[in-house]
Protein backbone atom coordinates (compact mmCIF):
# COMPACT_ATOMS: atom_id res chain seq x y z
CA UNK A 1 0.00 0.00 0.00
CA UNK A 2 3.02 2.82 0.87
CA UNK A 3 5.58 4.03 -1.30
CA UNK A 4 9.01 4.76 -0.12
CA UNK A 5 9.55 8.37 0.78
CA UNK A 6 13.14 9.96 0.86
CA UNK A 7 14.11 13.45 2.03
CA UNK A 8 13.68 14.97 -1.68
CA UNK A 9 10.17 14.12 -1.05
CA UNK A 10 9.86 16.68 1.39
CA UNK A 11 11.99 19.71 -0.21
CA UNK A 12 10.84 22.12 3.04
CA UNK A 13 12.68 20.11 5.39
CA UNK A 14 16.67 20.15 5.38
CA UNK A 15 18.75 17.43 7.30
CA UNK A 16 22.35 16.75 8.03
CA UNK A 17 25.14 14.91 10.42
CA UNK A 18 27.97 15.68 12.00
CA UNK A 19 30.33 13.37 14.27
CA UNK A 20 33.32 12.81 15.81
CA UNK A 21 34.11 9.16 15.14
CA UNK A 22 37.13 8.94 17.04
CA UNK A 23 35.07 10.55 20.15
CA UNK A 24 32.13 7.91 19.37
CA UNK A 25 29.58 10.79 19.26
CA UNK A 26 27.53 13.44 16.99
CA UNK A 27 24.12 14.76 16.04
CA UNK A 28 21.83 15.03 13.19
CA UNK A 29 20.10 18.50 12.86
CA UNK A 30 16.56 19.13 10.99
CA UNK A 31 16.46 22.38 9.58
CA UNK A 32 12.89 24.02 8.14
CA UNK A 33 14.22 27.35 7.14
CA UNK A 34 10.58 28.69 6.81
CA UNK A 35 9.46 27.74 10.28
CA UNK A 36 7.13 24.24 10.83
CA UNK A 37 4.68 23.14 13.47
CA UNK A 38 6.55 20.51 15.81
CA UNK A 39 5.60 18.36 18.92
CA UNK A 40 7.11 16.44 20.67
CA UNK A 41 6.10 13.01 23.68
CA UNK A 42 8.99 12.38 26.04
CA UNK A 43 8.33 8.64 27.81
CA UNK A 44 11.55 8.17 29.65
CA UNK A 45 12.28 9.00 33.07
CA UNK A 46 15.58 10.89 32.21
CA UNK A 47 16.12 13.18 29.55
CA UNK A 48 17.53 15.80 28.53
CA UNK A 49 16.45 18.18 26.76
CA UNK A 50 15.93 21.97 24.99
CA UNK A 51 13.05 23.77 24.42
CA UNK A 52 10.45 21.25 24.81
CA UNK A 53 8.30 23.11 27.28
CA UNK A 54 7.62 25.72 23.83
CA UNK A 55 5.67 22.99 22.20
CA UNK A 56 3.15 22.20 24.53
CA UNK A 57 0.20 23.22 22.92
CA UNK A 58 -0.89 26.02 25.18
CA UNK A 59 1.99 27.53 24.66
CA UNK A 60 2.68 30.81 22.32
CA UNK A 61 5.05 29.47 20.18
CA UNK A 62 3.35 28.01 16.79
CA UNK A 63 6.38 27.67 14.50
CA UNK A 64 10.29 26.02 15.26
CA UNK A 65 12.75 26.29 13.11
CA UNK A 66 14.92 22.84 13.61
CA UNK A 67 15.14 19.96 16.00
CA UNK A 68 18.85 18.87 16.64
CA UNK A 69 18.90 14.91 17.94
CA UNK A 70 22.63 14.04 19.07
CA UNK A 71 25.14 12.52 21.82
CA UNK A 72 26.71 14.01 24.85
CA UNK A 73 24.22 13.56 27.37
CA UNK A 74 23.56 17.24 29.16
CA UNK A 75 27.33 18.94 27.96
CA UNK A 76 25.63 17.68 23.92
CA UNK A 77 22.68 20.53 24.31
CA UNK A 78 25.64 23.19 23.67
CA UNK A 79 25.19 21.99 19.99
CA UNK A 80 21.80 23.54 19.99
CA UNK A 81 23.37 26.90 19.78
CA UNK A 82 25.25 26.42 17.37
CA UNK A 83 22.73 26.01 15.41
CA UNK A 84 20.82 28.80 16.38
CA UNK A 85 23.45 30.99 15.92
CA UNK A 86 23.82 29.33 11.86
CA UNK A 87 20.16 30.22 11.22
CA UNK A 88 20.19 33.71 12.97
CA UNK A 89 23.72 34.31 10.56
CA UNK A 90 21.40 33.51 7.75
CA UNK A 91 17.83 35.26 8.72
CA UNK A 92 16.14 32.33 9.82
CA UNK A 93 13.97 32.79 12.47
CA UNK A 94 11.40 35.14 14.24
CA UNK A 95 12.80 39.03 13.88
CA UNK A 96 12.61 40.45 17.52
CA UNK A 97 14.12 43.59 18.87
CA UNK A 98 16.46 43.82 15.43
CA UNK A 99 17.48 40.45 16.17
CA UNK A 100 16.53 37.02 14.29
CA UNK A 101 15.68 34.56 17.11
CA UNK A 102 15.62 30.66 15.64
CA UNK A 103 13.33 28.06 17.50
CA UNK A 104 16.02 25.11 17.93
CA UNK A 105 14.61 21.78 20.00
CA UNK A 106 17.00 19.22 21.21
CA UNK A 107 17.31 16.47 23.25
CA UNK A 108 20.36 14.34 24.05
CA UNK A 109 20.99 10.67 24.33
CA UNK A 110 23.96 9.31 26.77
CA UNK A 111 27.07 7.88 25.01
CA UNK A 112 29.99 9.77 26.98
CA UNK A 113 31.23 5.77 27.94
CA UNK A 114 32.47 5.14 24.70
CA UNK A 115 34.80 7.80 23.70
CA UNK A 116 36.99 10.67 25.11
CA UNK A 117 35.44 13.45 27.52
CA UNK A 118 34.68 15.11 24.05
CA UNK A 119 31.01 16.18 23.18
CA UNK A 120 28.93 17.86 20.34
CA UNK A 121 29.51 21.57 20.90
CA UNK A 122 28.62 24.94 19.06
CA UNK A 123 31.37 24.00 16.24
CA UNK A 124 29.33 20.94 15.68
CA UNK A 125 26.55 22.25 15.47
CA UNK A 126 27.54 24.93 12.92
CA UNK A 127 28.95 22.34 10.40
CA UNK A 128 25.81 20.23 10.60
CA UNK A 129 23.74 23.35 9.80
CA UNK A 130 26.02 24.73 6.80
CA UNK A 131 25.59 20.85 5.33
CA UNK A 132 21.94 21.07 5.74
CA UNK A 133 21.63 24.33 4.17
CA UNK A 134 23.97 23.89 1.52
CA UNK A 135 22.15 20.62 0.63
CA UNK A 136 25.26 18.53 0.47
CA UNK A 137 24.00 15.95 2.87
CA UNK A 138 20.99 13.86 1.49
CA UNK A 139 20.61 11.16 1.38
CA UNK A 140 21.26 10.77 5.33
CA UNK A 141 23.56 7.95 5.61
CA UNK A 142 23.05 5.48 8.60
CA UNK A 143 24.74 3.52 11.19
CA UNK A 144 27.50 4.58 12.98
CA UNK A 145 26.70 8.55 12.06
CA UNK A 146 24.99 11.98 13.29
CA UNK A 147 23.10 10.97 16.53
CA UNK A 148 23.71 7.17 16.10
CA UNK A 149 27.48 7.70 16.26
CA UNK A 150 28.07 6.57 19.80
CA UNK A 151 24.76 4.56 20.48
CA UNK A 152 24.32 1.06 22.11
CA UNK A 153 21.83 -1.08 22.96
CA UNK A 154 21.23 -4.34 25.16
CA UNK A 155 23.05 -2.61 28.33
CA UNK A 156 21.01 -4.76 31.06
CA UNK A 157 24.11 -6.88 31.50
CA UNK A 158 27.91 -6.52 31.52
CA UNK A 159 29.20 -2.96 29.48
CA UNK A 160 30.98 -5.37 27.71
CA UNK A 161 27.92 -7.53 26.37
CA UNK A 162 26.57 -4.18 24.79
CA UNK A 163 26.05 -4.33 20.77
CA UNK A 164 26.67 -1.19 18.69
CA UNK A 165 23.67 0.29 17.33
CA UNK A 166 23.38 3.51 14.92
CA UNK A 167 21.09 5.73 13.14
CA UNK A 168 18.62 4.93 11.04
CA UNK A 169 15.83 6.14 8.79
CA UNK A 170 12.63 5.23 6.52
CA UNK A 171 10.43 7.10 4.54
CA UNK A 172 6.70 6.05 3.16
CA UNK A 173 4.12 8.28 1.18
CA UNK A 174 0.42 7.87 -0.03
CA UNK A 175 -0.52 9.92 -2.58
CA UNK A 176 0.84 13.66 -1.37
CA UNK A 177 1.42 12.40 2.19
CA UNK A 178 4.81 11.96 3.10
CA UNK A 179 6.03 10.59 6.22
CA UNK A 180 10.01 10.17 6.97
CA UNK A 181 11.02 8.60 10.62
CA UNK A 182 14.87 9.06 12.05
CA UNK A 183 15.90 7.47 15.21
CA UNK A 184 19.07 6.73 17.55
CA UNK A 185 18.77 4.18 18.93
CA UNK A 186 20.70 4.08 22.71
CA UNK A 187 18.03 1.66 24.58
CA UNK A 188 19.09 -0.17 27.64
CA UNK A 189 17.01 -3.55 26.28
CA UNK A 190 17.22 -5.11 23.58
CA UNK A 191 16.02 -4.55 19.55
CA UNK A 192 13.10 -7.21 18.01
CA UNK A 193 12.42 -7.91 14.57
CA UNK A 194 9.19 -8.25 13.40
CA UNK A 195 8.85 -11.93 14.58
CA UNK A 196 9.65 -10.92 18.12
CA UNK A 197 13.24 -12.85 17.89
CA UNK A 198 15.97 -10.44 18.83
CA UNK A 199 18.65 -8.71 16.27
CA UNK A 200 20.50 -6.85 18.87
CA UNK A 201 21.11 -6.66 22.72
CA UNK A 202 22.30 -8.55 25.85
CA UNK A 203 25.30 -10.64 23.84
CA UNK A 204 26.67 -13.83 25.63
CA UNK A 205 30.04 -14.92 25.22
CA UNK A 206 28.65 -17.61 23.00
CA UNK A 207 27.12 -15.43 20.52
CA UNK A 208 23.71 -16.18 21.91
CA UNK A 209 21.60 -12.62 22.57
CA UNK A 210 19.65 -12.93 26.01
CA UNK A 211 16.30 -12.01 26.78
CA UNK A 212 16.01 -8.89 29.41
CA UNK A 213 14.83 -11.17 31.57
CA UNK A 214 17.95 -13.47 31.52
CA UNK A 215 20.34 -10.86 31.48
CA UNK A 216 18.64 -9.02 34.34
CA UNK A 217 18.36 -12.26 36.37
CA UNK A 218 22.03 -13.04 35.79
CA UNK A 219 23.13 -9.08 36.54
CA UNK A 220 21.46 -9.73 39.75
CA UNK A 221 23.06 -12.82 40.87
CA UNK A 222 26.57 -11.26 39.87
CA UNK A 223 25.96 -7.96 42.22
CA UNK A 224 24.74 -10.67 44.99
CA UNK A 225 28.16 -12.48 44.29
CA UNK A 226 30.16 -8.75 44.02
CA UNK A 227 31.15 -6.05 46.61
CA UNK A 228 28.62 -2.48 47.00
CA UNK A 229 31.64 -1.11 45.08
CA UNK A 230 31.65 -3.13 41.96
CA UNK A 231 27.68 -3.82 41.89
CA UNK A 232 27.23 0.30 41.91
CA UNK A 233 30.00 0.26 39.06
CA UNK A 234 28.12 -2.35 37.01
CA UNK A 235 25.28 -0.67 37.40
CA UNK A 236 25.97 2.33 36.09
CA UNK A 237 25.56 1.02 32.64
CA UNK A 238 21.75 1.31 33.18
CA UNK A 239 22.17 4.85 33.13
CA UNK A 240 23.56 4.95 29.06
CA UNK A 241 20.36 5.31 27.20
CA UNK A 242 18.04 7.11 25.50
CA UNK A 243 16.15 6.52 21.82
CA UNK A 244 15.51 9.40 19.90
CA UNK A 245 13.32 9.98 17.19
CA UNK A 246 12.21 12.52 14.96
CA UNK A 247 9.24 12.53 12.55
CA UNK A 248 9.17 14.52 9.84
CA UNK A 249 5.85 15.32 7.22
CA UNK A 250 4.55 17.45 4.74
CA UNK A 251 0.92 16.86 7.03
CA UNK A 252 -1.00 20.45 7.79
CA UNK A 253 -0.51 19.53 11.68
CA UNK A 254 -1.10 22.42 14.61
CA UNK A 255 1.07 21.83 17.63
CA UNK A 256 -1.42 19.85 19.33
CA UNK A 257 -1.69 17.18 16.58
CA UNK A 258 1.76 17.13 16.01
CA UNK A 259 2.19 16.18 19.63
CA UNK A 260 -0.15 13.33 19.33
CA UNK A 261 1.40 11.72 16.37
CA UNK A 262 4.19 11.80 18.51
CA UNK A 263 2.43 9.62 21.23
CA UNK A 264 1.14 7.18 18.50
CA UNK A 265 4.76 6.98 17.06
CA UNK A 266 5.76 5.71 20.90
CA UNK A 267 4.67 2.59 20.34
CA UNK A 268 7.21 1.61 17.58
CA UNK A 269 9.42 2.12 20.35
CA UNK A 270 7.62 -0.49 22.48
CA UNK A 271 7.18 -2.96 19.57
CA UNK A 272 11.04 -3.08 18.85
CA UNK A 273 12.68 -2.62 22.15
CA UNK A 274 12.41 -4.48 25.11
CA UNK A 275 12.30 -2.49 27.61
CA UNK A 276 12.01 0.66 26.49
CA UNK A 277 10.84 4.14 28.85
CA UNK A 278 12.64 2.80 31.69
CA UNK A 279 13.92 4.84 34.65
CA UNK A 280 16.69 6.08 32.85
CA UNK A 281 16.03 6.51 29.69
CA UNK A 282 15.28 10.03 28.09
CA UNK A 283 12.84 8.11 25.13
CA UNK A 284 11.10 11.02 23.08
CA UNK A 285 10.17 11.53 19.44
CA UNK A 286 9.33 15.02 17.75
CA UNK A 287 7.45 15.54 15.05
CA UNK A 288 7.95 18.29 12.52
CA UNK A 289 5.05 19.18 9.95
CA UNK A 290 5.47 21.65 7.66
CA UNK A 291 1.93 21.74 6.07
CA UNK A 292 1.18 21.08 2.34
CA UNK A 293 -1.38 18.18 2.74
CA UNK A 294 -4.85 18.81 4.17
CA UNK A 295 -4.96 15.10 5.96
CA UNK A 296 -6.28 12.91 8.93
CA UNK A 297 -4.08 13.11 12.10
CA UNK A 298 -4.57 9.26 12.63
CA UNK A 299 -3.75 8.36 8.98
CA UNK A 300 -0.07 10.18 9.78
CA UNK A 301 0.17 8.29 13.26
CA UNK A 302 -0.50 5.00 11.50
CA UNK A 303 1.82 5.97 8.84
CA UNK A 304 4.54 7.22 11.02
CA UNK A 305 4.49 3.96 13.33
CA UNK A 306 5.05 1.98 10.35
CA UNK A 307 7.86 4.17 9.39
CA UNK A 308 9.56 4.36 12.89
CA UNK A 309 9.49 0.22 13.36
CA UNK A 310 11.55 0.71 10.14
CA UNK A 311 14.37 3.18 11.06
CA UNK A 312 14.71 1.27 14.57
CA UNK A 313 15.44 -1.74 12.82
CA UNK A 314 17.50 0.02 10.08
CA UNK A 315 19.56 1.74 13.21
CA UNK A 316 20.92 -1.36 14.66
CA UNK A 317 21.42 -3.44 11.04
CA UNK A 318 23.22 -1.03 9.98
CA UNK A 319 25.58 0.14 12.22
CA UNK A 320 29.09 -1.33 12.26
CA UNK A 321 31.01 -3.00 15.26
CA UNK A 322 33.05 -0.25 16.56
CA UNK A 323 34.65 0.80 20.13
CA UNK A 324 35.28 -3.09 21.08
CA UNK A 325 31.63 -3.68 20.80
CA UNK A 326 30.01 -6.33 18.60
CA UNK A 327 27.20 -4.94 15.60
CA UNK A 328 23.86 -7.05 14.46
CA UNK A 329 25.63 -7.04 11.01
CA UNK A 330 28.56 -9.35 12.53
CA UNK A 331 26.37 -11.68 14.06
CA UNK A 332 24.24 -12.09 10.18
Amino acid sequence: MFKEANFTDLPAIHAAHAHDISAATGITVFIAENGCACGVDVRGGAPATRETDLLKPENMIEKIHAVVIGGGSAFGLEACCGVAETLSERGIGFALAGQTVPIVCGACLFDLPLGAAVWPDKEMGEEASRSALEGDSLPLACGNVGAGTGATVGKMGLPSQAMKSGFGWSGIKLGELVVIANVAVNAVGNVMAEDGSFIAGVLNSDGHILSPFEAALAAQMSAAQTSAASHIQNGAQASTNTTLGVILTNADLAKAQATKVSQIAQDAYARCIKPVHTLNDGDAIFTMATGEVKTNTDLVGMMATEAMERAIRKAVLSAQSAYGLTAASDLC
